[in-house]
């Protein structure tokens, strides 16, 4: 299989390099040594954030034509109404609050070789929506208002390794290798065509280590991942985009009596078979996306039906999905050591899960071409199930998603990985899922319905290397599932 779902062969090195990276669980520090690490940051760099009415928040207003809520500046993001339509789904229509944030931001991660194991440069950041303060960052994880400084704060430590990658001249041009470069999605149900730079920058150069950042191995990093809101959203969606897949993989690091853990790298080797061609996988995301009726805009906020805005906040009439609600920020070890802002708060936890089984021995993921209104392209591929569960108590049961029962009541020996995550913690206020990988068996959903396809991990990975087509929680997904590549299986 060659093409788009395939990792180019010129780029095999790297993927035997970042599966050796996967099983070194220590580096330049032990894990011991990276625990202890964060733990004091998590004991010194905390944040106080105290909930403020929308009225109050100090450098944003509401506008008095719209009822958008927006920034003195113009920059950063504002909050306004979304307007949209699918045609024949349970809701075919509603409006909702969004966050309009149409600067692309740069989430990027160094990396470096060590005694000759890539390595990978990672912060230690307390975003004011986290639920437990830090957590395992990118290198740089920064919007283009602040990068660029229009709050006047202290400059983004490492931008110059992302913002001249592709310049052909300067630093990328001598001894900087791009890994992966591309636009991804942010959520679909809380931003309107959001969008970020997933960038691994590889470098020769000695790096002087601030205050704040250590240098992990992935197979370290994955340790981490399977603990709950250690390693955040930004980090996993720009892992997901390594190129984790190449040919022989699976010969190369063979696990004797691990099946799944074989499984998982045969899955990750583009020379392993897998259910659908590339031009079949191809043709069925291009079939989902234009027999879909969507249409999807922004609309003044003063004008989303079954919103109230009152005591400070907008909230559904139901008192489900989520809060748009104002806090004030004081934290050290940021661009700037205080401010405010609006977030969206979800109400409830959600569940975003992947079905999993194998096939001929090779692993295969059950994905869902899903429509979200914020998405620029109509769907992308999303995991089996992704929803909170409590929303559904008010939604037409028609709308309850298929394979969310067989999801909560899963056995716990089919539960391959289970932990509770943070999402963005800059726009997001405690805002958590639940991710899981179940497997089935062999036979399982071998006709799961129009909207939904196996694929194998190195399709998925062959798909990341372009924008819009795996959404952010499959990309948090797998690499949840990458991870499992390092653990005893």
């Amino acid at each position: 299989m060659s093409g788009i779902l395939t990792t180019p062969t010129a780029d095999r090195l790297t993927a035997v390099r970042i599966t050796e990276s996967a099983l070194a669980t220590s580096g330049v520090a032990s894990l011991a040594e990276l625990q202890a690490w964060l733990a004091e940051r998590r004991r010194t760099d905390v944040a106080a954030v105290e909930r403020v009415p929308l009225d109050d928040l100090e450098r944003w207003h509401t506008d008095p034509g719209t009822g958008n809520i927006v920034h003195d500046t113009g920059k950063f993001f504002r909050i306004e109404g979304l307007s949209a339509q699918v045609g024949g789904a349970a809701v075919p229509a509603w409006t909702q609050p969004v966050v309009n944030q149409p600067e692309i931001g740069i989430l990027g991660i160094l990396a470096k070789e060590f005694d000759g194991i890539l390595h990978f440069l990672m912060q230690a950041k307390n975003e004011p929506g986290n639920f437990d303060g830090v957590e395992i960052s990118p290198t740089v994880q920064a919007t283009r208002s602040n990068y660029t400084q229009v709050h006047r704060g202290n400059p983004v430590p490492y931008l110059e390794y992302f913002r001249d990658s592709g310049s052909g001249s300067g630093r990328a041009a001598g001894r900087h290798r791009v890994v992966a470069d591309v636009l991804q999605s942010e959520q679909g149900a809380w931003f309107f065509q959001k969008r970020n730079r997933n960038i691994v920058v590889e470098t020769e150069e000695d790096v002087e280590v601030l205050d704040g950042f250590a240098w992990f191995t992935l197979g370290q990093i994955h340790l981490l991942l399977a603990r709950d809101a250690v390693v955040n959203m930004d980090a996993r969606t720009v892992l997901s985009c390594l190129p984790f897949s190449g040919a022989g993989l699976a010969a190369s690091f063979p696990f004797p009596g691990q099946d799944f853990r074989n499984a998982l790298l045969r899955s990750c080797s583009d020379d392993a078979g897998g259910l659908l061609s590339t031009g079949a996988i191809l043709s069925w995301i291009t079939e989902t996306r234009t027999r879909q009726e969507v249409r999807a805009g922004t609309v003044p906020l003063r004008d989303v039906e079954g919103w109230v805005r009152a005591g400070g906040t907008v909230s559904h009439e139901s008192g489900l999905f989520f809060n748009v609600m104002g806090i004030s920020v004081r934290a050290g070890h940021r661009e700037i050591g205080s401010w405010c802002q609006p977030m969206v708060e979800p109400i409830g936890i959600g569940v975003n899960a992947f079905l999993v089984k194998r096939v001929d021995g090779v692993l295969h993921a059950l994905v869902h071409a899903r429509v979200q209104p914020g998405y620029l392209d109509v769907t992308e591929l999303a995991p089996t199930v992704q929803a909170t569960p409590g929303n559904y108590s008010w939604l037409p049961a028609a709308a309850r998603p298929r394979f969310l029962d067989e999801v909560l009541a899963a056995p716990p020996e089919a539960i391959r990985y289970d932990s509770l995550l943070s999402e963005e913690g800059g726009r997001f206020y405690h805002a958590r899922n639940r991710y899981l990988v179940i497997e089935t068996d062999p036979g399982h959903a071998e006709d799961p319905g129009a909207d939904f396809r196996w694929l194998t991990l190195h399709q998925l990975v062959g798909l990341l290397r372009h924008s819009h087509y795996v959404n952010v929680e499959a990309r948090s997904l797998i690499a949840c599932l990458h991870s499992l590549s390092g653990a005893a299986g």
